[in-house]
């Protein structure tokens, strides 16, 4: 079984529900591990999860797709019923960003280069060795080992 969850992109034809089961079933979670991961209540997995939702708030979302380790992007085109664009990396601002909290959903946006708080370029790839960042699950680079966050004096 993969550890990267950011290669699970939606099936064709999958919904929401049957979505977030399957990423939660991989990970050997229970929906109350699930929802604590996310930062939201145990219904709200439930009711995701038994198909009496297809909308999801920004705190929802954002919490899934962090404790998922998923593109946000992904929950809404299946929220919406849209088709999937893949996502190839995350984009995050150095200074801003602290390691286990959930990105800035501005810094998501495909329009985004730089932080809307403090100006700083956002970063998509480490800088020792240029691989993309997947997720930010970890704070470390999954290639080199270098810390995501070290690379916020070296890139200002």
């Amino acid at each position: 079984m993969s550890s990267d969850w950011s290669a699970c992109p939606p099936h064709p034809q999958e919904s929401l529900k049957d979505y977030v089961c399957r990423l939660r079933q991989q990970q050997n979670w229970t929906q109350a591990q699930l929802a604590t991961a996310a930062g939201v209540h145990r219904q709200t997995i439930g009711k995701i999860e038994k198909g009496q939702t297809q909308r999801l708030n920004q705190r929802a979302r954002n919490g899934l797709a962090f404790a998922l380790s998923i593109p946000a992007e992904y929950l809404d085109a299946l929220s919406q019923g849209k088709p999937i664009t893949p996502v190839s990396s995350v984009k995050f601002c150095p200074q801003c960003w602290r390691p286990g909290q959930t990105p800035d959903p501005m810094w998501t946006d495909l329009r985004s280069h730089f932080c809307f708080a403090c100006g700083t370029r956002l970063i998509n790839q480490c800088a020792q060795c240029q691989q993309p960042i997947l997720s930010l699950q970890f704070r470390f680079c999954p290639y080199c080992g270098k810390a995501y966050q070290s690379q916020a004096t070296r890139s200002t």
